[in-house]
């Protein structure tokens, strides 16, 4: 299945939606509303592009080519309801609500992928509900989010559900592999410290600066032992968070900005024709409002990785971890050392402090008081840990 080739890890999945937009005679029609499910990394987006274009393509042969332009968001018949917002304001899904009552005018289907689908506040699912509840006939409706509970039980009701599995490291690794012809070594690394959440594992593979600042990360989270050193950290993070931000947004703008130009059948560098600027212009504006956002993306990618750390930790202290079973490899003593000083309770509680700070980044908190705060918790459990070794010794 050529075509699916870059959905890793999930051939049930994949099985399931190449058969639900067959092109044969007389098949069943696919259901009107689809709910797809799973951790980061997972690629609900990937997976929801790729079934779109599969129903909107007349042919398995026309799939590439539709979707080179629904991956720009160009194709007539693909509507996109996302945000870079904490929430998916209401105008928005009335908007796009709007939209799928058109017929389709160049495919089969009419697609309207939901990517954000956990962002809906109630009153935005509401206005949802009622387009899944009466659809129209040629219109399908695919919703991304990270859990079925993320949604108004009315709505998952009326969606047929796709739960997708984290893939596994052997399985990103052969994609970096085959589709960016990483070397085994660096892929197996990547896709290691991305804890195989695909997207990071090609970004780590591929960008020495990227990977050096994850590093950076975890040495940083390593060295947190007294109140000066948790504020210093926590400065340091969101020093980098934010160099690490602006640079994927350079990078993510320009290659957006160049498969949307040869999705509108523009070579690079071509001046705009009047009745195209509308929509370069939807892209530029989204592309502004992702980078509003990049900086608490970026602090959640470092907390991801901290994150990795005290997991390390746990299962070094649990002894249930070989030291190839870490996540951090490449800090085994550094980690093995922390194990030594710390009881499993005492990770599971800096596990939950980064699980508090990330819903704190959520709900716009101030990122630098989230990071401070975060740290100077780390400290109180680190110095908890001190003081029952000294009653201990006493």
């Amino acid at each position: 299945m050529g075509f699916w080739s870059e959905i890793v890890g999930q051939p049930v999945a994949v099985e399931m939606l190449d058969r639900a937009a067959s092109y044969e005679p007389g098949a069943a029609a696919p259901a009107h509303a689809w709910l797809i499910t799973g951790p980061a990394g997972s690629g609900r987006s990937n997976l929801a592009y790729r079934f779109a274009a599969a129903l909107i393509a007349r042919s398995e042969s026309d799939r590439d080519r539709v979707f080179a332009q629904v991956k720009a968001q160009t194709h007539p018949d693909l509507g996109v309801l996302t945000t870079q917002a904490a929430i998916i304001k209401i105008d928005a899904a009335r908007e796009v609500v709007t939209t799928a009552h058109y017929a389709p005018s160049d495919g089969r289907y009419r697609v309207i992928v939901i990517e954000d689908a956990d962002r809906m506040p109630e009153h935005t699912s509401n206005v949802l509900l009622k387009a899944i509840e009466e659809p129209p006939e040629r219109t399908i409706w695919v919703l991304c989010a990270p859990s079925e509970a993320d949604l108004l039980p009315t709505i998952r009701s009326r969606t047929r559900l796709l739960r997708l599995v984290t893939p596994s490291i052997e399985d990103v690794a052969q994609l970096l592999q085959n589709r960016d012809g990483i070397s085994p070594e660096r892929a197996i690394q990547a896709a290691r410290l991305a804890q195989s959440h695909v997207g990071m594992a090609r970004r780590l593979a591929t960008d020495d600066e990227a990977l050096a600042r994850r590093q950076d990360s975890i040495k940083a989270a390593l060295s947190v032992h007294t109140l000066g050193d948790a504020m210093a950290v926590a400065a340091s993070l969101a020093k980098i968070a934010q160099t690490d931000a602006d640079a994927l947004m350079d990078r993510l703008d320009a290659r957006e900005r160049e498969e949307a130009m040869r999705g509108l059948g523009l070579a690079p560098g071509a001046a705009i024709p009047p009745r195209l600027r509308s929509q370069v212009k939807a892209l530029e504006e989204e592309q502004e409002r992702r980078r509003k956002r990049s900086l608490r993306d970026g602090l959640d990618r470092v907390l991801t990785d901290v994150s990795s750390v005290y997991r390390d930790v746990l299962m070094a202290a649990l002894s249930t971890a070989e030291e190839q079973d870490l996540i951090n490899i490449e800090f085994s003593r550094a980690i093995a050392d922390l194990a030594e000083r710390w009881v499993p309770e005492q990770a599971l509680q800096a596990l939950d402090a980064i699980s508090d700070a990330r819903g704190r980044l959520m709900r716009q908190i101030t990122p630098g008081l989230v990071m401070e705060a975060l740290f100077a918790r780390v400290v109180m459990i680190h110095n908890r840990v001190i003081d029952a070794h000294r009653k201990v010794q006493m």
